[in-house]
């Protein structure tokens, strides 16, 4: 008796509009925002009659009302119930007590963790409680933390949360849903530029009641948005009521609501923090058997290898090496060889990083593909790992390396069917291969691969004349390398030896730490070093990475300064993705085009964490899968600790 009239659907919602006629009766039936409307001529009918059939048509065309959870996921379901009491990788009886130190860089300038100005103390994420807590062993889930239930519509156009009563900041005060607002209306307005692309789709933020906060989104890619705003840290708006938000600041760190509170600092020295006693939501599912250390302390040196000695003489007590050889060669001091120290190796399974030289395309001299693909030919990653690495890495070859997200071989028929419409903007490569980097003869000069890089870069304009490499204006191909690491320089500077043997005029500019964050918040270099780790459930942080938006935006992650409307597109595919599959698929069409365009030269990865610490701390069975885990998991161990100490 009734057929469909209309039906229009977005990616979130089968019934986000959609309509229904009777040809019999000659009425329509239409579906708007939770209520049945019946038309005629396009007037509402008002008999009873209508208004019974409209009831009878609710179980055919009304979608089921959303309801109440105690979390929400991206994709499938939540692995914990609603009644859990702590996650699986926890030792909920852990002790607590004691103090761990590690390493965290080479200094800091200010607590204002929210905006673009200054270098953050490490940190600062255990001042703050969010609504939502993640969990380190599913993909994209996070549990209620100060809000008890969380509410999403169910055509996806808004997530309301429900917060705890008790839910209090460091001072006492109770966190309401007015600080929540006010933390969102910060950080989309005055906030780190990465913040405003993170919440560009959220329309508003609105206190419901003291407890109750609903945020209200716009456009089609919003699948990631009640997590982002369920993650955000929670500011308190009476303290910014007195205290400048876009101001940087050493007198004290604003006021939180979550674990630890700071308590002591130096910059260039040291941060410390302590666990409050008074901490309200300790005993919450999320938090059982976390935070168990009383002292939480990040250490600062000028270098790796000033911060490493300081450990050999237990001045901290973890360490993650990063520096392959210095794990294979120089761990074998007394402590270790006396068991004093314990050395760990712990699997990762999140994406290994997106870690390499950063060419930057706002400079002409990079802009062509050609240059971009030539350089990479000079890097020998293999003489490399052989020489200086002891043969411990693999090369980087994905933006997503070491996930099932990594493009291979050719594009399967899903990804073509995203590629397809763009064949005309894009490589032919894209169609035929996955661009790899090249793999050299382990010689550490390989002309084979000098003859390619030459090659591209003649066909580029760039013509060798006098055992130089210039344009038809007789300018020299020039560009330098900045980095803070003087334990890069080992590796870079066979890399520019080879460059210069293409007649390039490359050079290292060693900056401090400082000087570094402001070139990059400012694009104001030619290769930068940088490591990105890749969401588990890529999304709208894309943007930041990769978009056009984000390419002239101080501050965003946008190192190369990619501007490139099929990215743009593929970007928004993978926000939009309904399913695991459709997402994995969309990622791996990503990866594939980025890679062809030759933005960065890869570096490499292991897979792993190397971890170093002197024994006296206590951790879990089982590991998260997605997380070292070892700040909030592991504890320290009195008894371990005496016999350190005899």
């Amino acid at each position: 008796m009734f057929t469909m009239k209309k039906q229009i659907v977005t990616p979130r919602s089968d019934f986000t509009r959609s309509g229904f006629s009777c040809p019999l009766l000659k009425f329509s039936v239409a579906y708007r925002g939770g209520i049945i409307l019946l038309y005629k001529s396009g007037n509402p009918l008002l008999s009873i009659a209508t208004i019974a059939l409209s009831l009878l048509l609710m179980t055919i065309v009304s979608p089921a009302f959303a309801e109440k959870r105690h979390g929400i996921s991206i994709f499938g379901q939540l692995k914990y119930p609603p009644d859990f009491k702590h996650f699986d990788y926890v030792n909920p009886n852990a002790p607590k007590g004691g103090e761990i130190s590690t390493y965290a860089g080479p200094s800091f300038d200010t607590f204002n963790a929210f905006i673009l100005k200054g270098d953050k103390a490490a940190g600062l994420n255990l001042l703050y409680d969010s609504l939502l807590a993640g969990s380190d062993d599913e993909l994209s889930s996070a549990y209620g933390l100060v809000a008890e239930t969380v509410e999403v519509a169910e055509d996806k156009m808004s997530a309301t949360f429900y917060m705890r009563p008790e839910a209090r900041f460091s001072d006492g005060s109770a966190i309401t849903a007015d600080d929540v607002v006010f933390t969102f209306n910060m950080l989309k307005r005055e906030g780190h530029p990465q913040y405003r692309f993170l919440l560009r789709d959220i329309i508003k933020a609105e206190a419901l009641d003291r407890l109750t906060v609903r945020y209200s989104f716009q456009g089609d890619l919003v699948r990631d948005l009640p997590l982002i705003v369920g993650g955000l840290s929670i500011l308190s708006k009476a303290y910014f009521d007195t205290h400048d938000f876009t101001k940087t600041t050493l007198k004290e760190a604003p006021v939180g609501s979550g674990p630890y509170l700071l308590v002591d600092h130096k910059p260039g020295d040291f941060v410390t923090y302590r666990r409050r006693d008074d901490y309200w939501a300790k005993n919450l599912p999320v938090n059982v058997g976390r935070y168990n250390f009383d002292n939480i302390s990040f250490k600062y040196a000028k270098d790796r290898s000033a911060s490493f000695i300081a450990f050999t003489a237990g001045e901290y007590s973890l360490r993650e090496e990063f520096t392959s050889k210095k794990w294979a060669t120089e761990y074998n001091f007394p402590a270790v060889k006396d068991g004093r120290v314990k050395l760990l190796t712990l699997p990762d399974k999140n994406p290994s990083g997106t870690q390499g030289w950063f060419l930057n395309t706002r400079r002409e001299k990079f802009s062509d593909p050609r240059v971009r693909r030539a350089i990479g030919f000079a890097f020998d990653f293999e003489w490399s790992n052989k020489n200086l690495f002891s043969d411990l890495y693999k090369r980087t070859q994905s933006y997503f390396e070491n996930s099932d997200m990594k493009a291979v071989g050719k594009p399967n028929a899903a990804e073509l069917e995203l590629l397809t419409p763009f064949k005309d903007q894009l490589p032919e490569i894209v169609f035929a291969k996955v661009e790899t980097p090249p793999v050299s003869d382990s010689s550490g000069r390989d002309r084979k691969l000098l003859r390619q890089a030459d090659s591209l870069l003649r066909e580029a304009g760039w013509k060798l004349d006098k055992r130089k490499r210039v344009n038809a204006a007789g300018e020299q191909l020039s560009f330098e390398f900045i980095r803070v690491e003087p334990a890069f320089d080992r590796i870079v500077l066979p890399f520019i030896k080879n460059l210069r043997d293409l007649g390039i005029d490359a050079s290292l500019r060693p900056v401090d730490a400082a000087q570094y964050e402001r070139r990059l918040k400012s694009f104001d270099y030619d290769i930068a070093i940088q490591r990105y780790v890749m969401s588990k459930t890529p999304g709208i942080e894309l943007r930041s990475y990769f978009s056009s938006q984000t390419a002239d935006v101080q501050g965003s992650r946008n190192l190369s300064g990619i501007k490139n409307p099929v990215v743009d597109a593929l970007i928004d595919k993978i926000i939009s993705a309904n399913s695991g599959m459709e997402l994995k698929t969309a990622v791996m069409a990503l990866d594939r085009v980025l890679r062809a365009y030759n933005y960065w030269v890869p570096h490499w990865y292991k897979g792993a964490h190397n971890i170093a610490y002197w024994d006296q701390f206590g951790r879990p069975n089982v590991k998260p899968l997605y997380s070292r885990g070892i700040i909030d998991t592991w504890w320290y161990d009195a008894a371990k600790a005496a016999k350190l100490n005899r």
